[in-house]
């Protein structure tokens, strides 16, 4: 029975994906995100469990893998969708907007290119390479639960600011950009400068935002910060 603990719990993440996918297709985005925190709860501590109970298995890696997919690549997909299908289009792509939204799901594709090449990359134990599926899915959660108006207000603008971010968000989940992971091996301050100094900003951008409105302005943080790390040891290598 212990050796399917972890699974069990992996498998609640995808069963919290589904549901977030279903509120996502029915215009739910706040019920949406918040079933693919839920499900990024249980994809945390799956991991843990598997450790602590010395159970870890190949079959376990694959569904943790397919339940990620799912939760952090179909769900948002679906959440971009839904707002694809209810914004104002142009008249110059009015006789084709019908196939516009699908174009969504090229965000779930690139998440199992990003989990597939997670599990082969073994440069990616203490950092990430790319951006986290996650942290994607928080980004769109976040920016189409608590912003909605905002972009169907835009007008003729909103379907190329999503078209922009959705090819933007794929590229950053496959990309060979360096990004911190907020693990630490110990506590005190030498070494961890950039996750504290994430946290603090982090949590002001929650406080003064929201938590559902502030979450996708935390995600580009995180990837400005990560950039900016990159491009400052990329110079001083040269």
């Amino acid at each position: 029975m212990k050796k399917h603990i972890p699974n069990m719990i992996t498998c609640c993440n995808l069963i919290s994906g589904c549901i977030a996918i279903m509120y996502a297709l029915y215009g739910e985005p706040k019920m949406a995100l918040c079933w693919i925190i839920i499900g990024a709860v249980f994809d945390f501590f799956d991991g843990m469990t598997a450790r602590l109970l010395h159970v870890s298995s190949p079959i376990g890696k694959e569904l943790d893998s397919l339940a990620d997919d799912v939760t952090f690549g179909v769900a948002p997909a679906s959440m971009v969708f839904h707002e694809l299908m209810v914004i104002d289009y142009p008249a110059e792509v009015a006789s084709f907007s019908e196939y516009i939204p699908f174009v969504a799901f090229l965000i779930a594709a690139f998440s199992a290119l990003r989990l597939a090449k997670f599990n082969l990359d073994e440069r990616q134990t203490t950092s990430f390479i790319g951006l986290p599926t996650p942290a994607n899915a928080l980004f769109w959660g976040s920016l189409l639960a608590g912003m909605p108006k905002m972009i169907e207000n835009t007008g003729v603008w909103a379907l190329p600011v999503l078209l922009l971010l959705i090819a933007l968000s794929c590229w950053l989940l496959v990309c060979e950009l360096p990004m911190f992971a907020l693990k630490f091996k110990h506590w005190g301050m030498k070494g961890n400068e950039v996750k504290y100094g994430f946290a603090i900003m982090s949590a002001a951008l929650l406080l003064s935002s929201g938590i559902i409105e502030g979450f996708w302005m935390v995600i580009v943080l995180y990837v400005a910060l990560s950039l900016i790390i990159f491009l400052s040891g990329k110079s001083k290598a040269e």
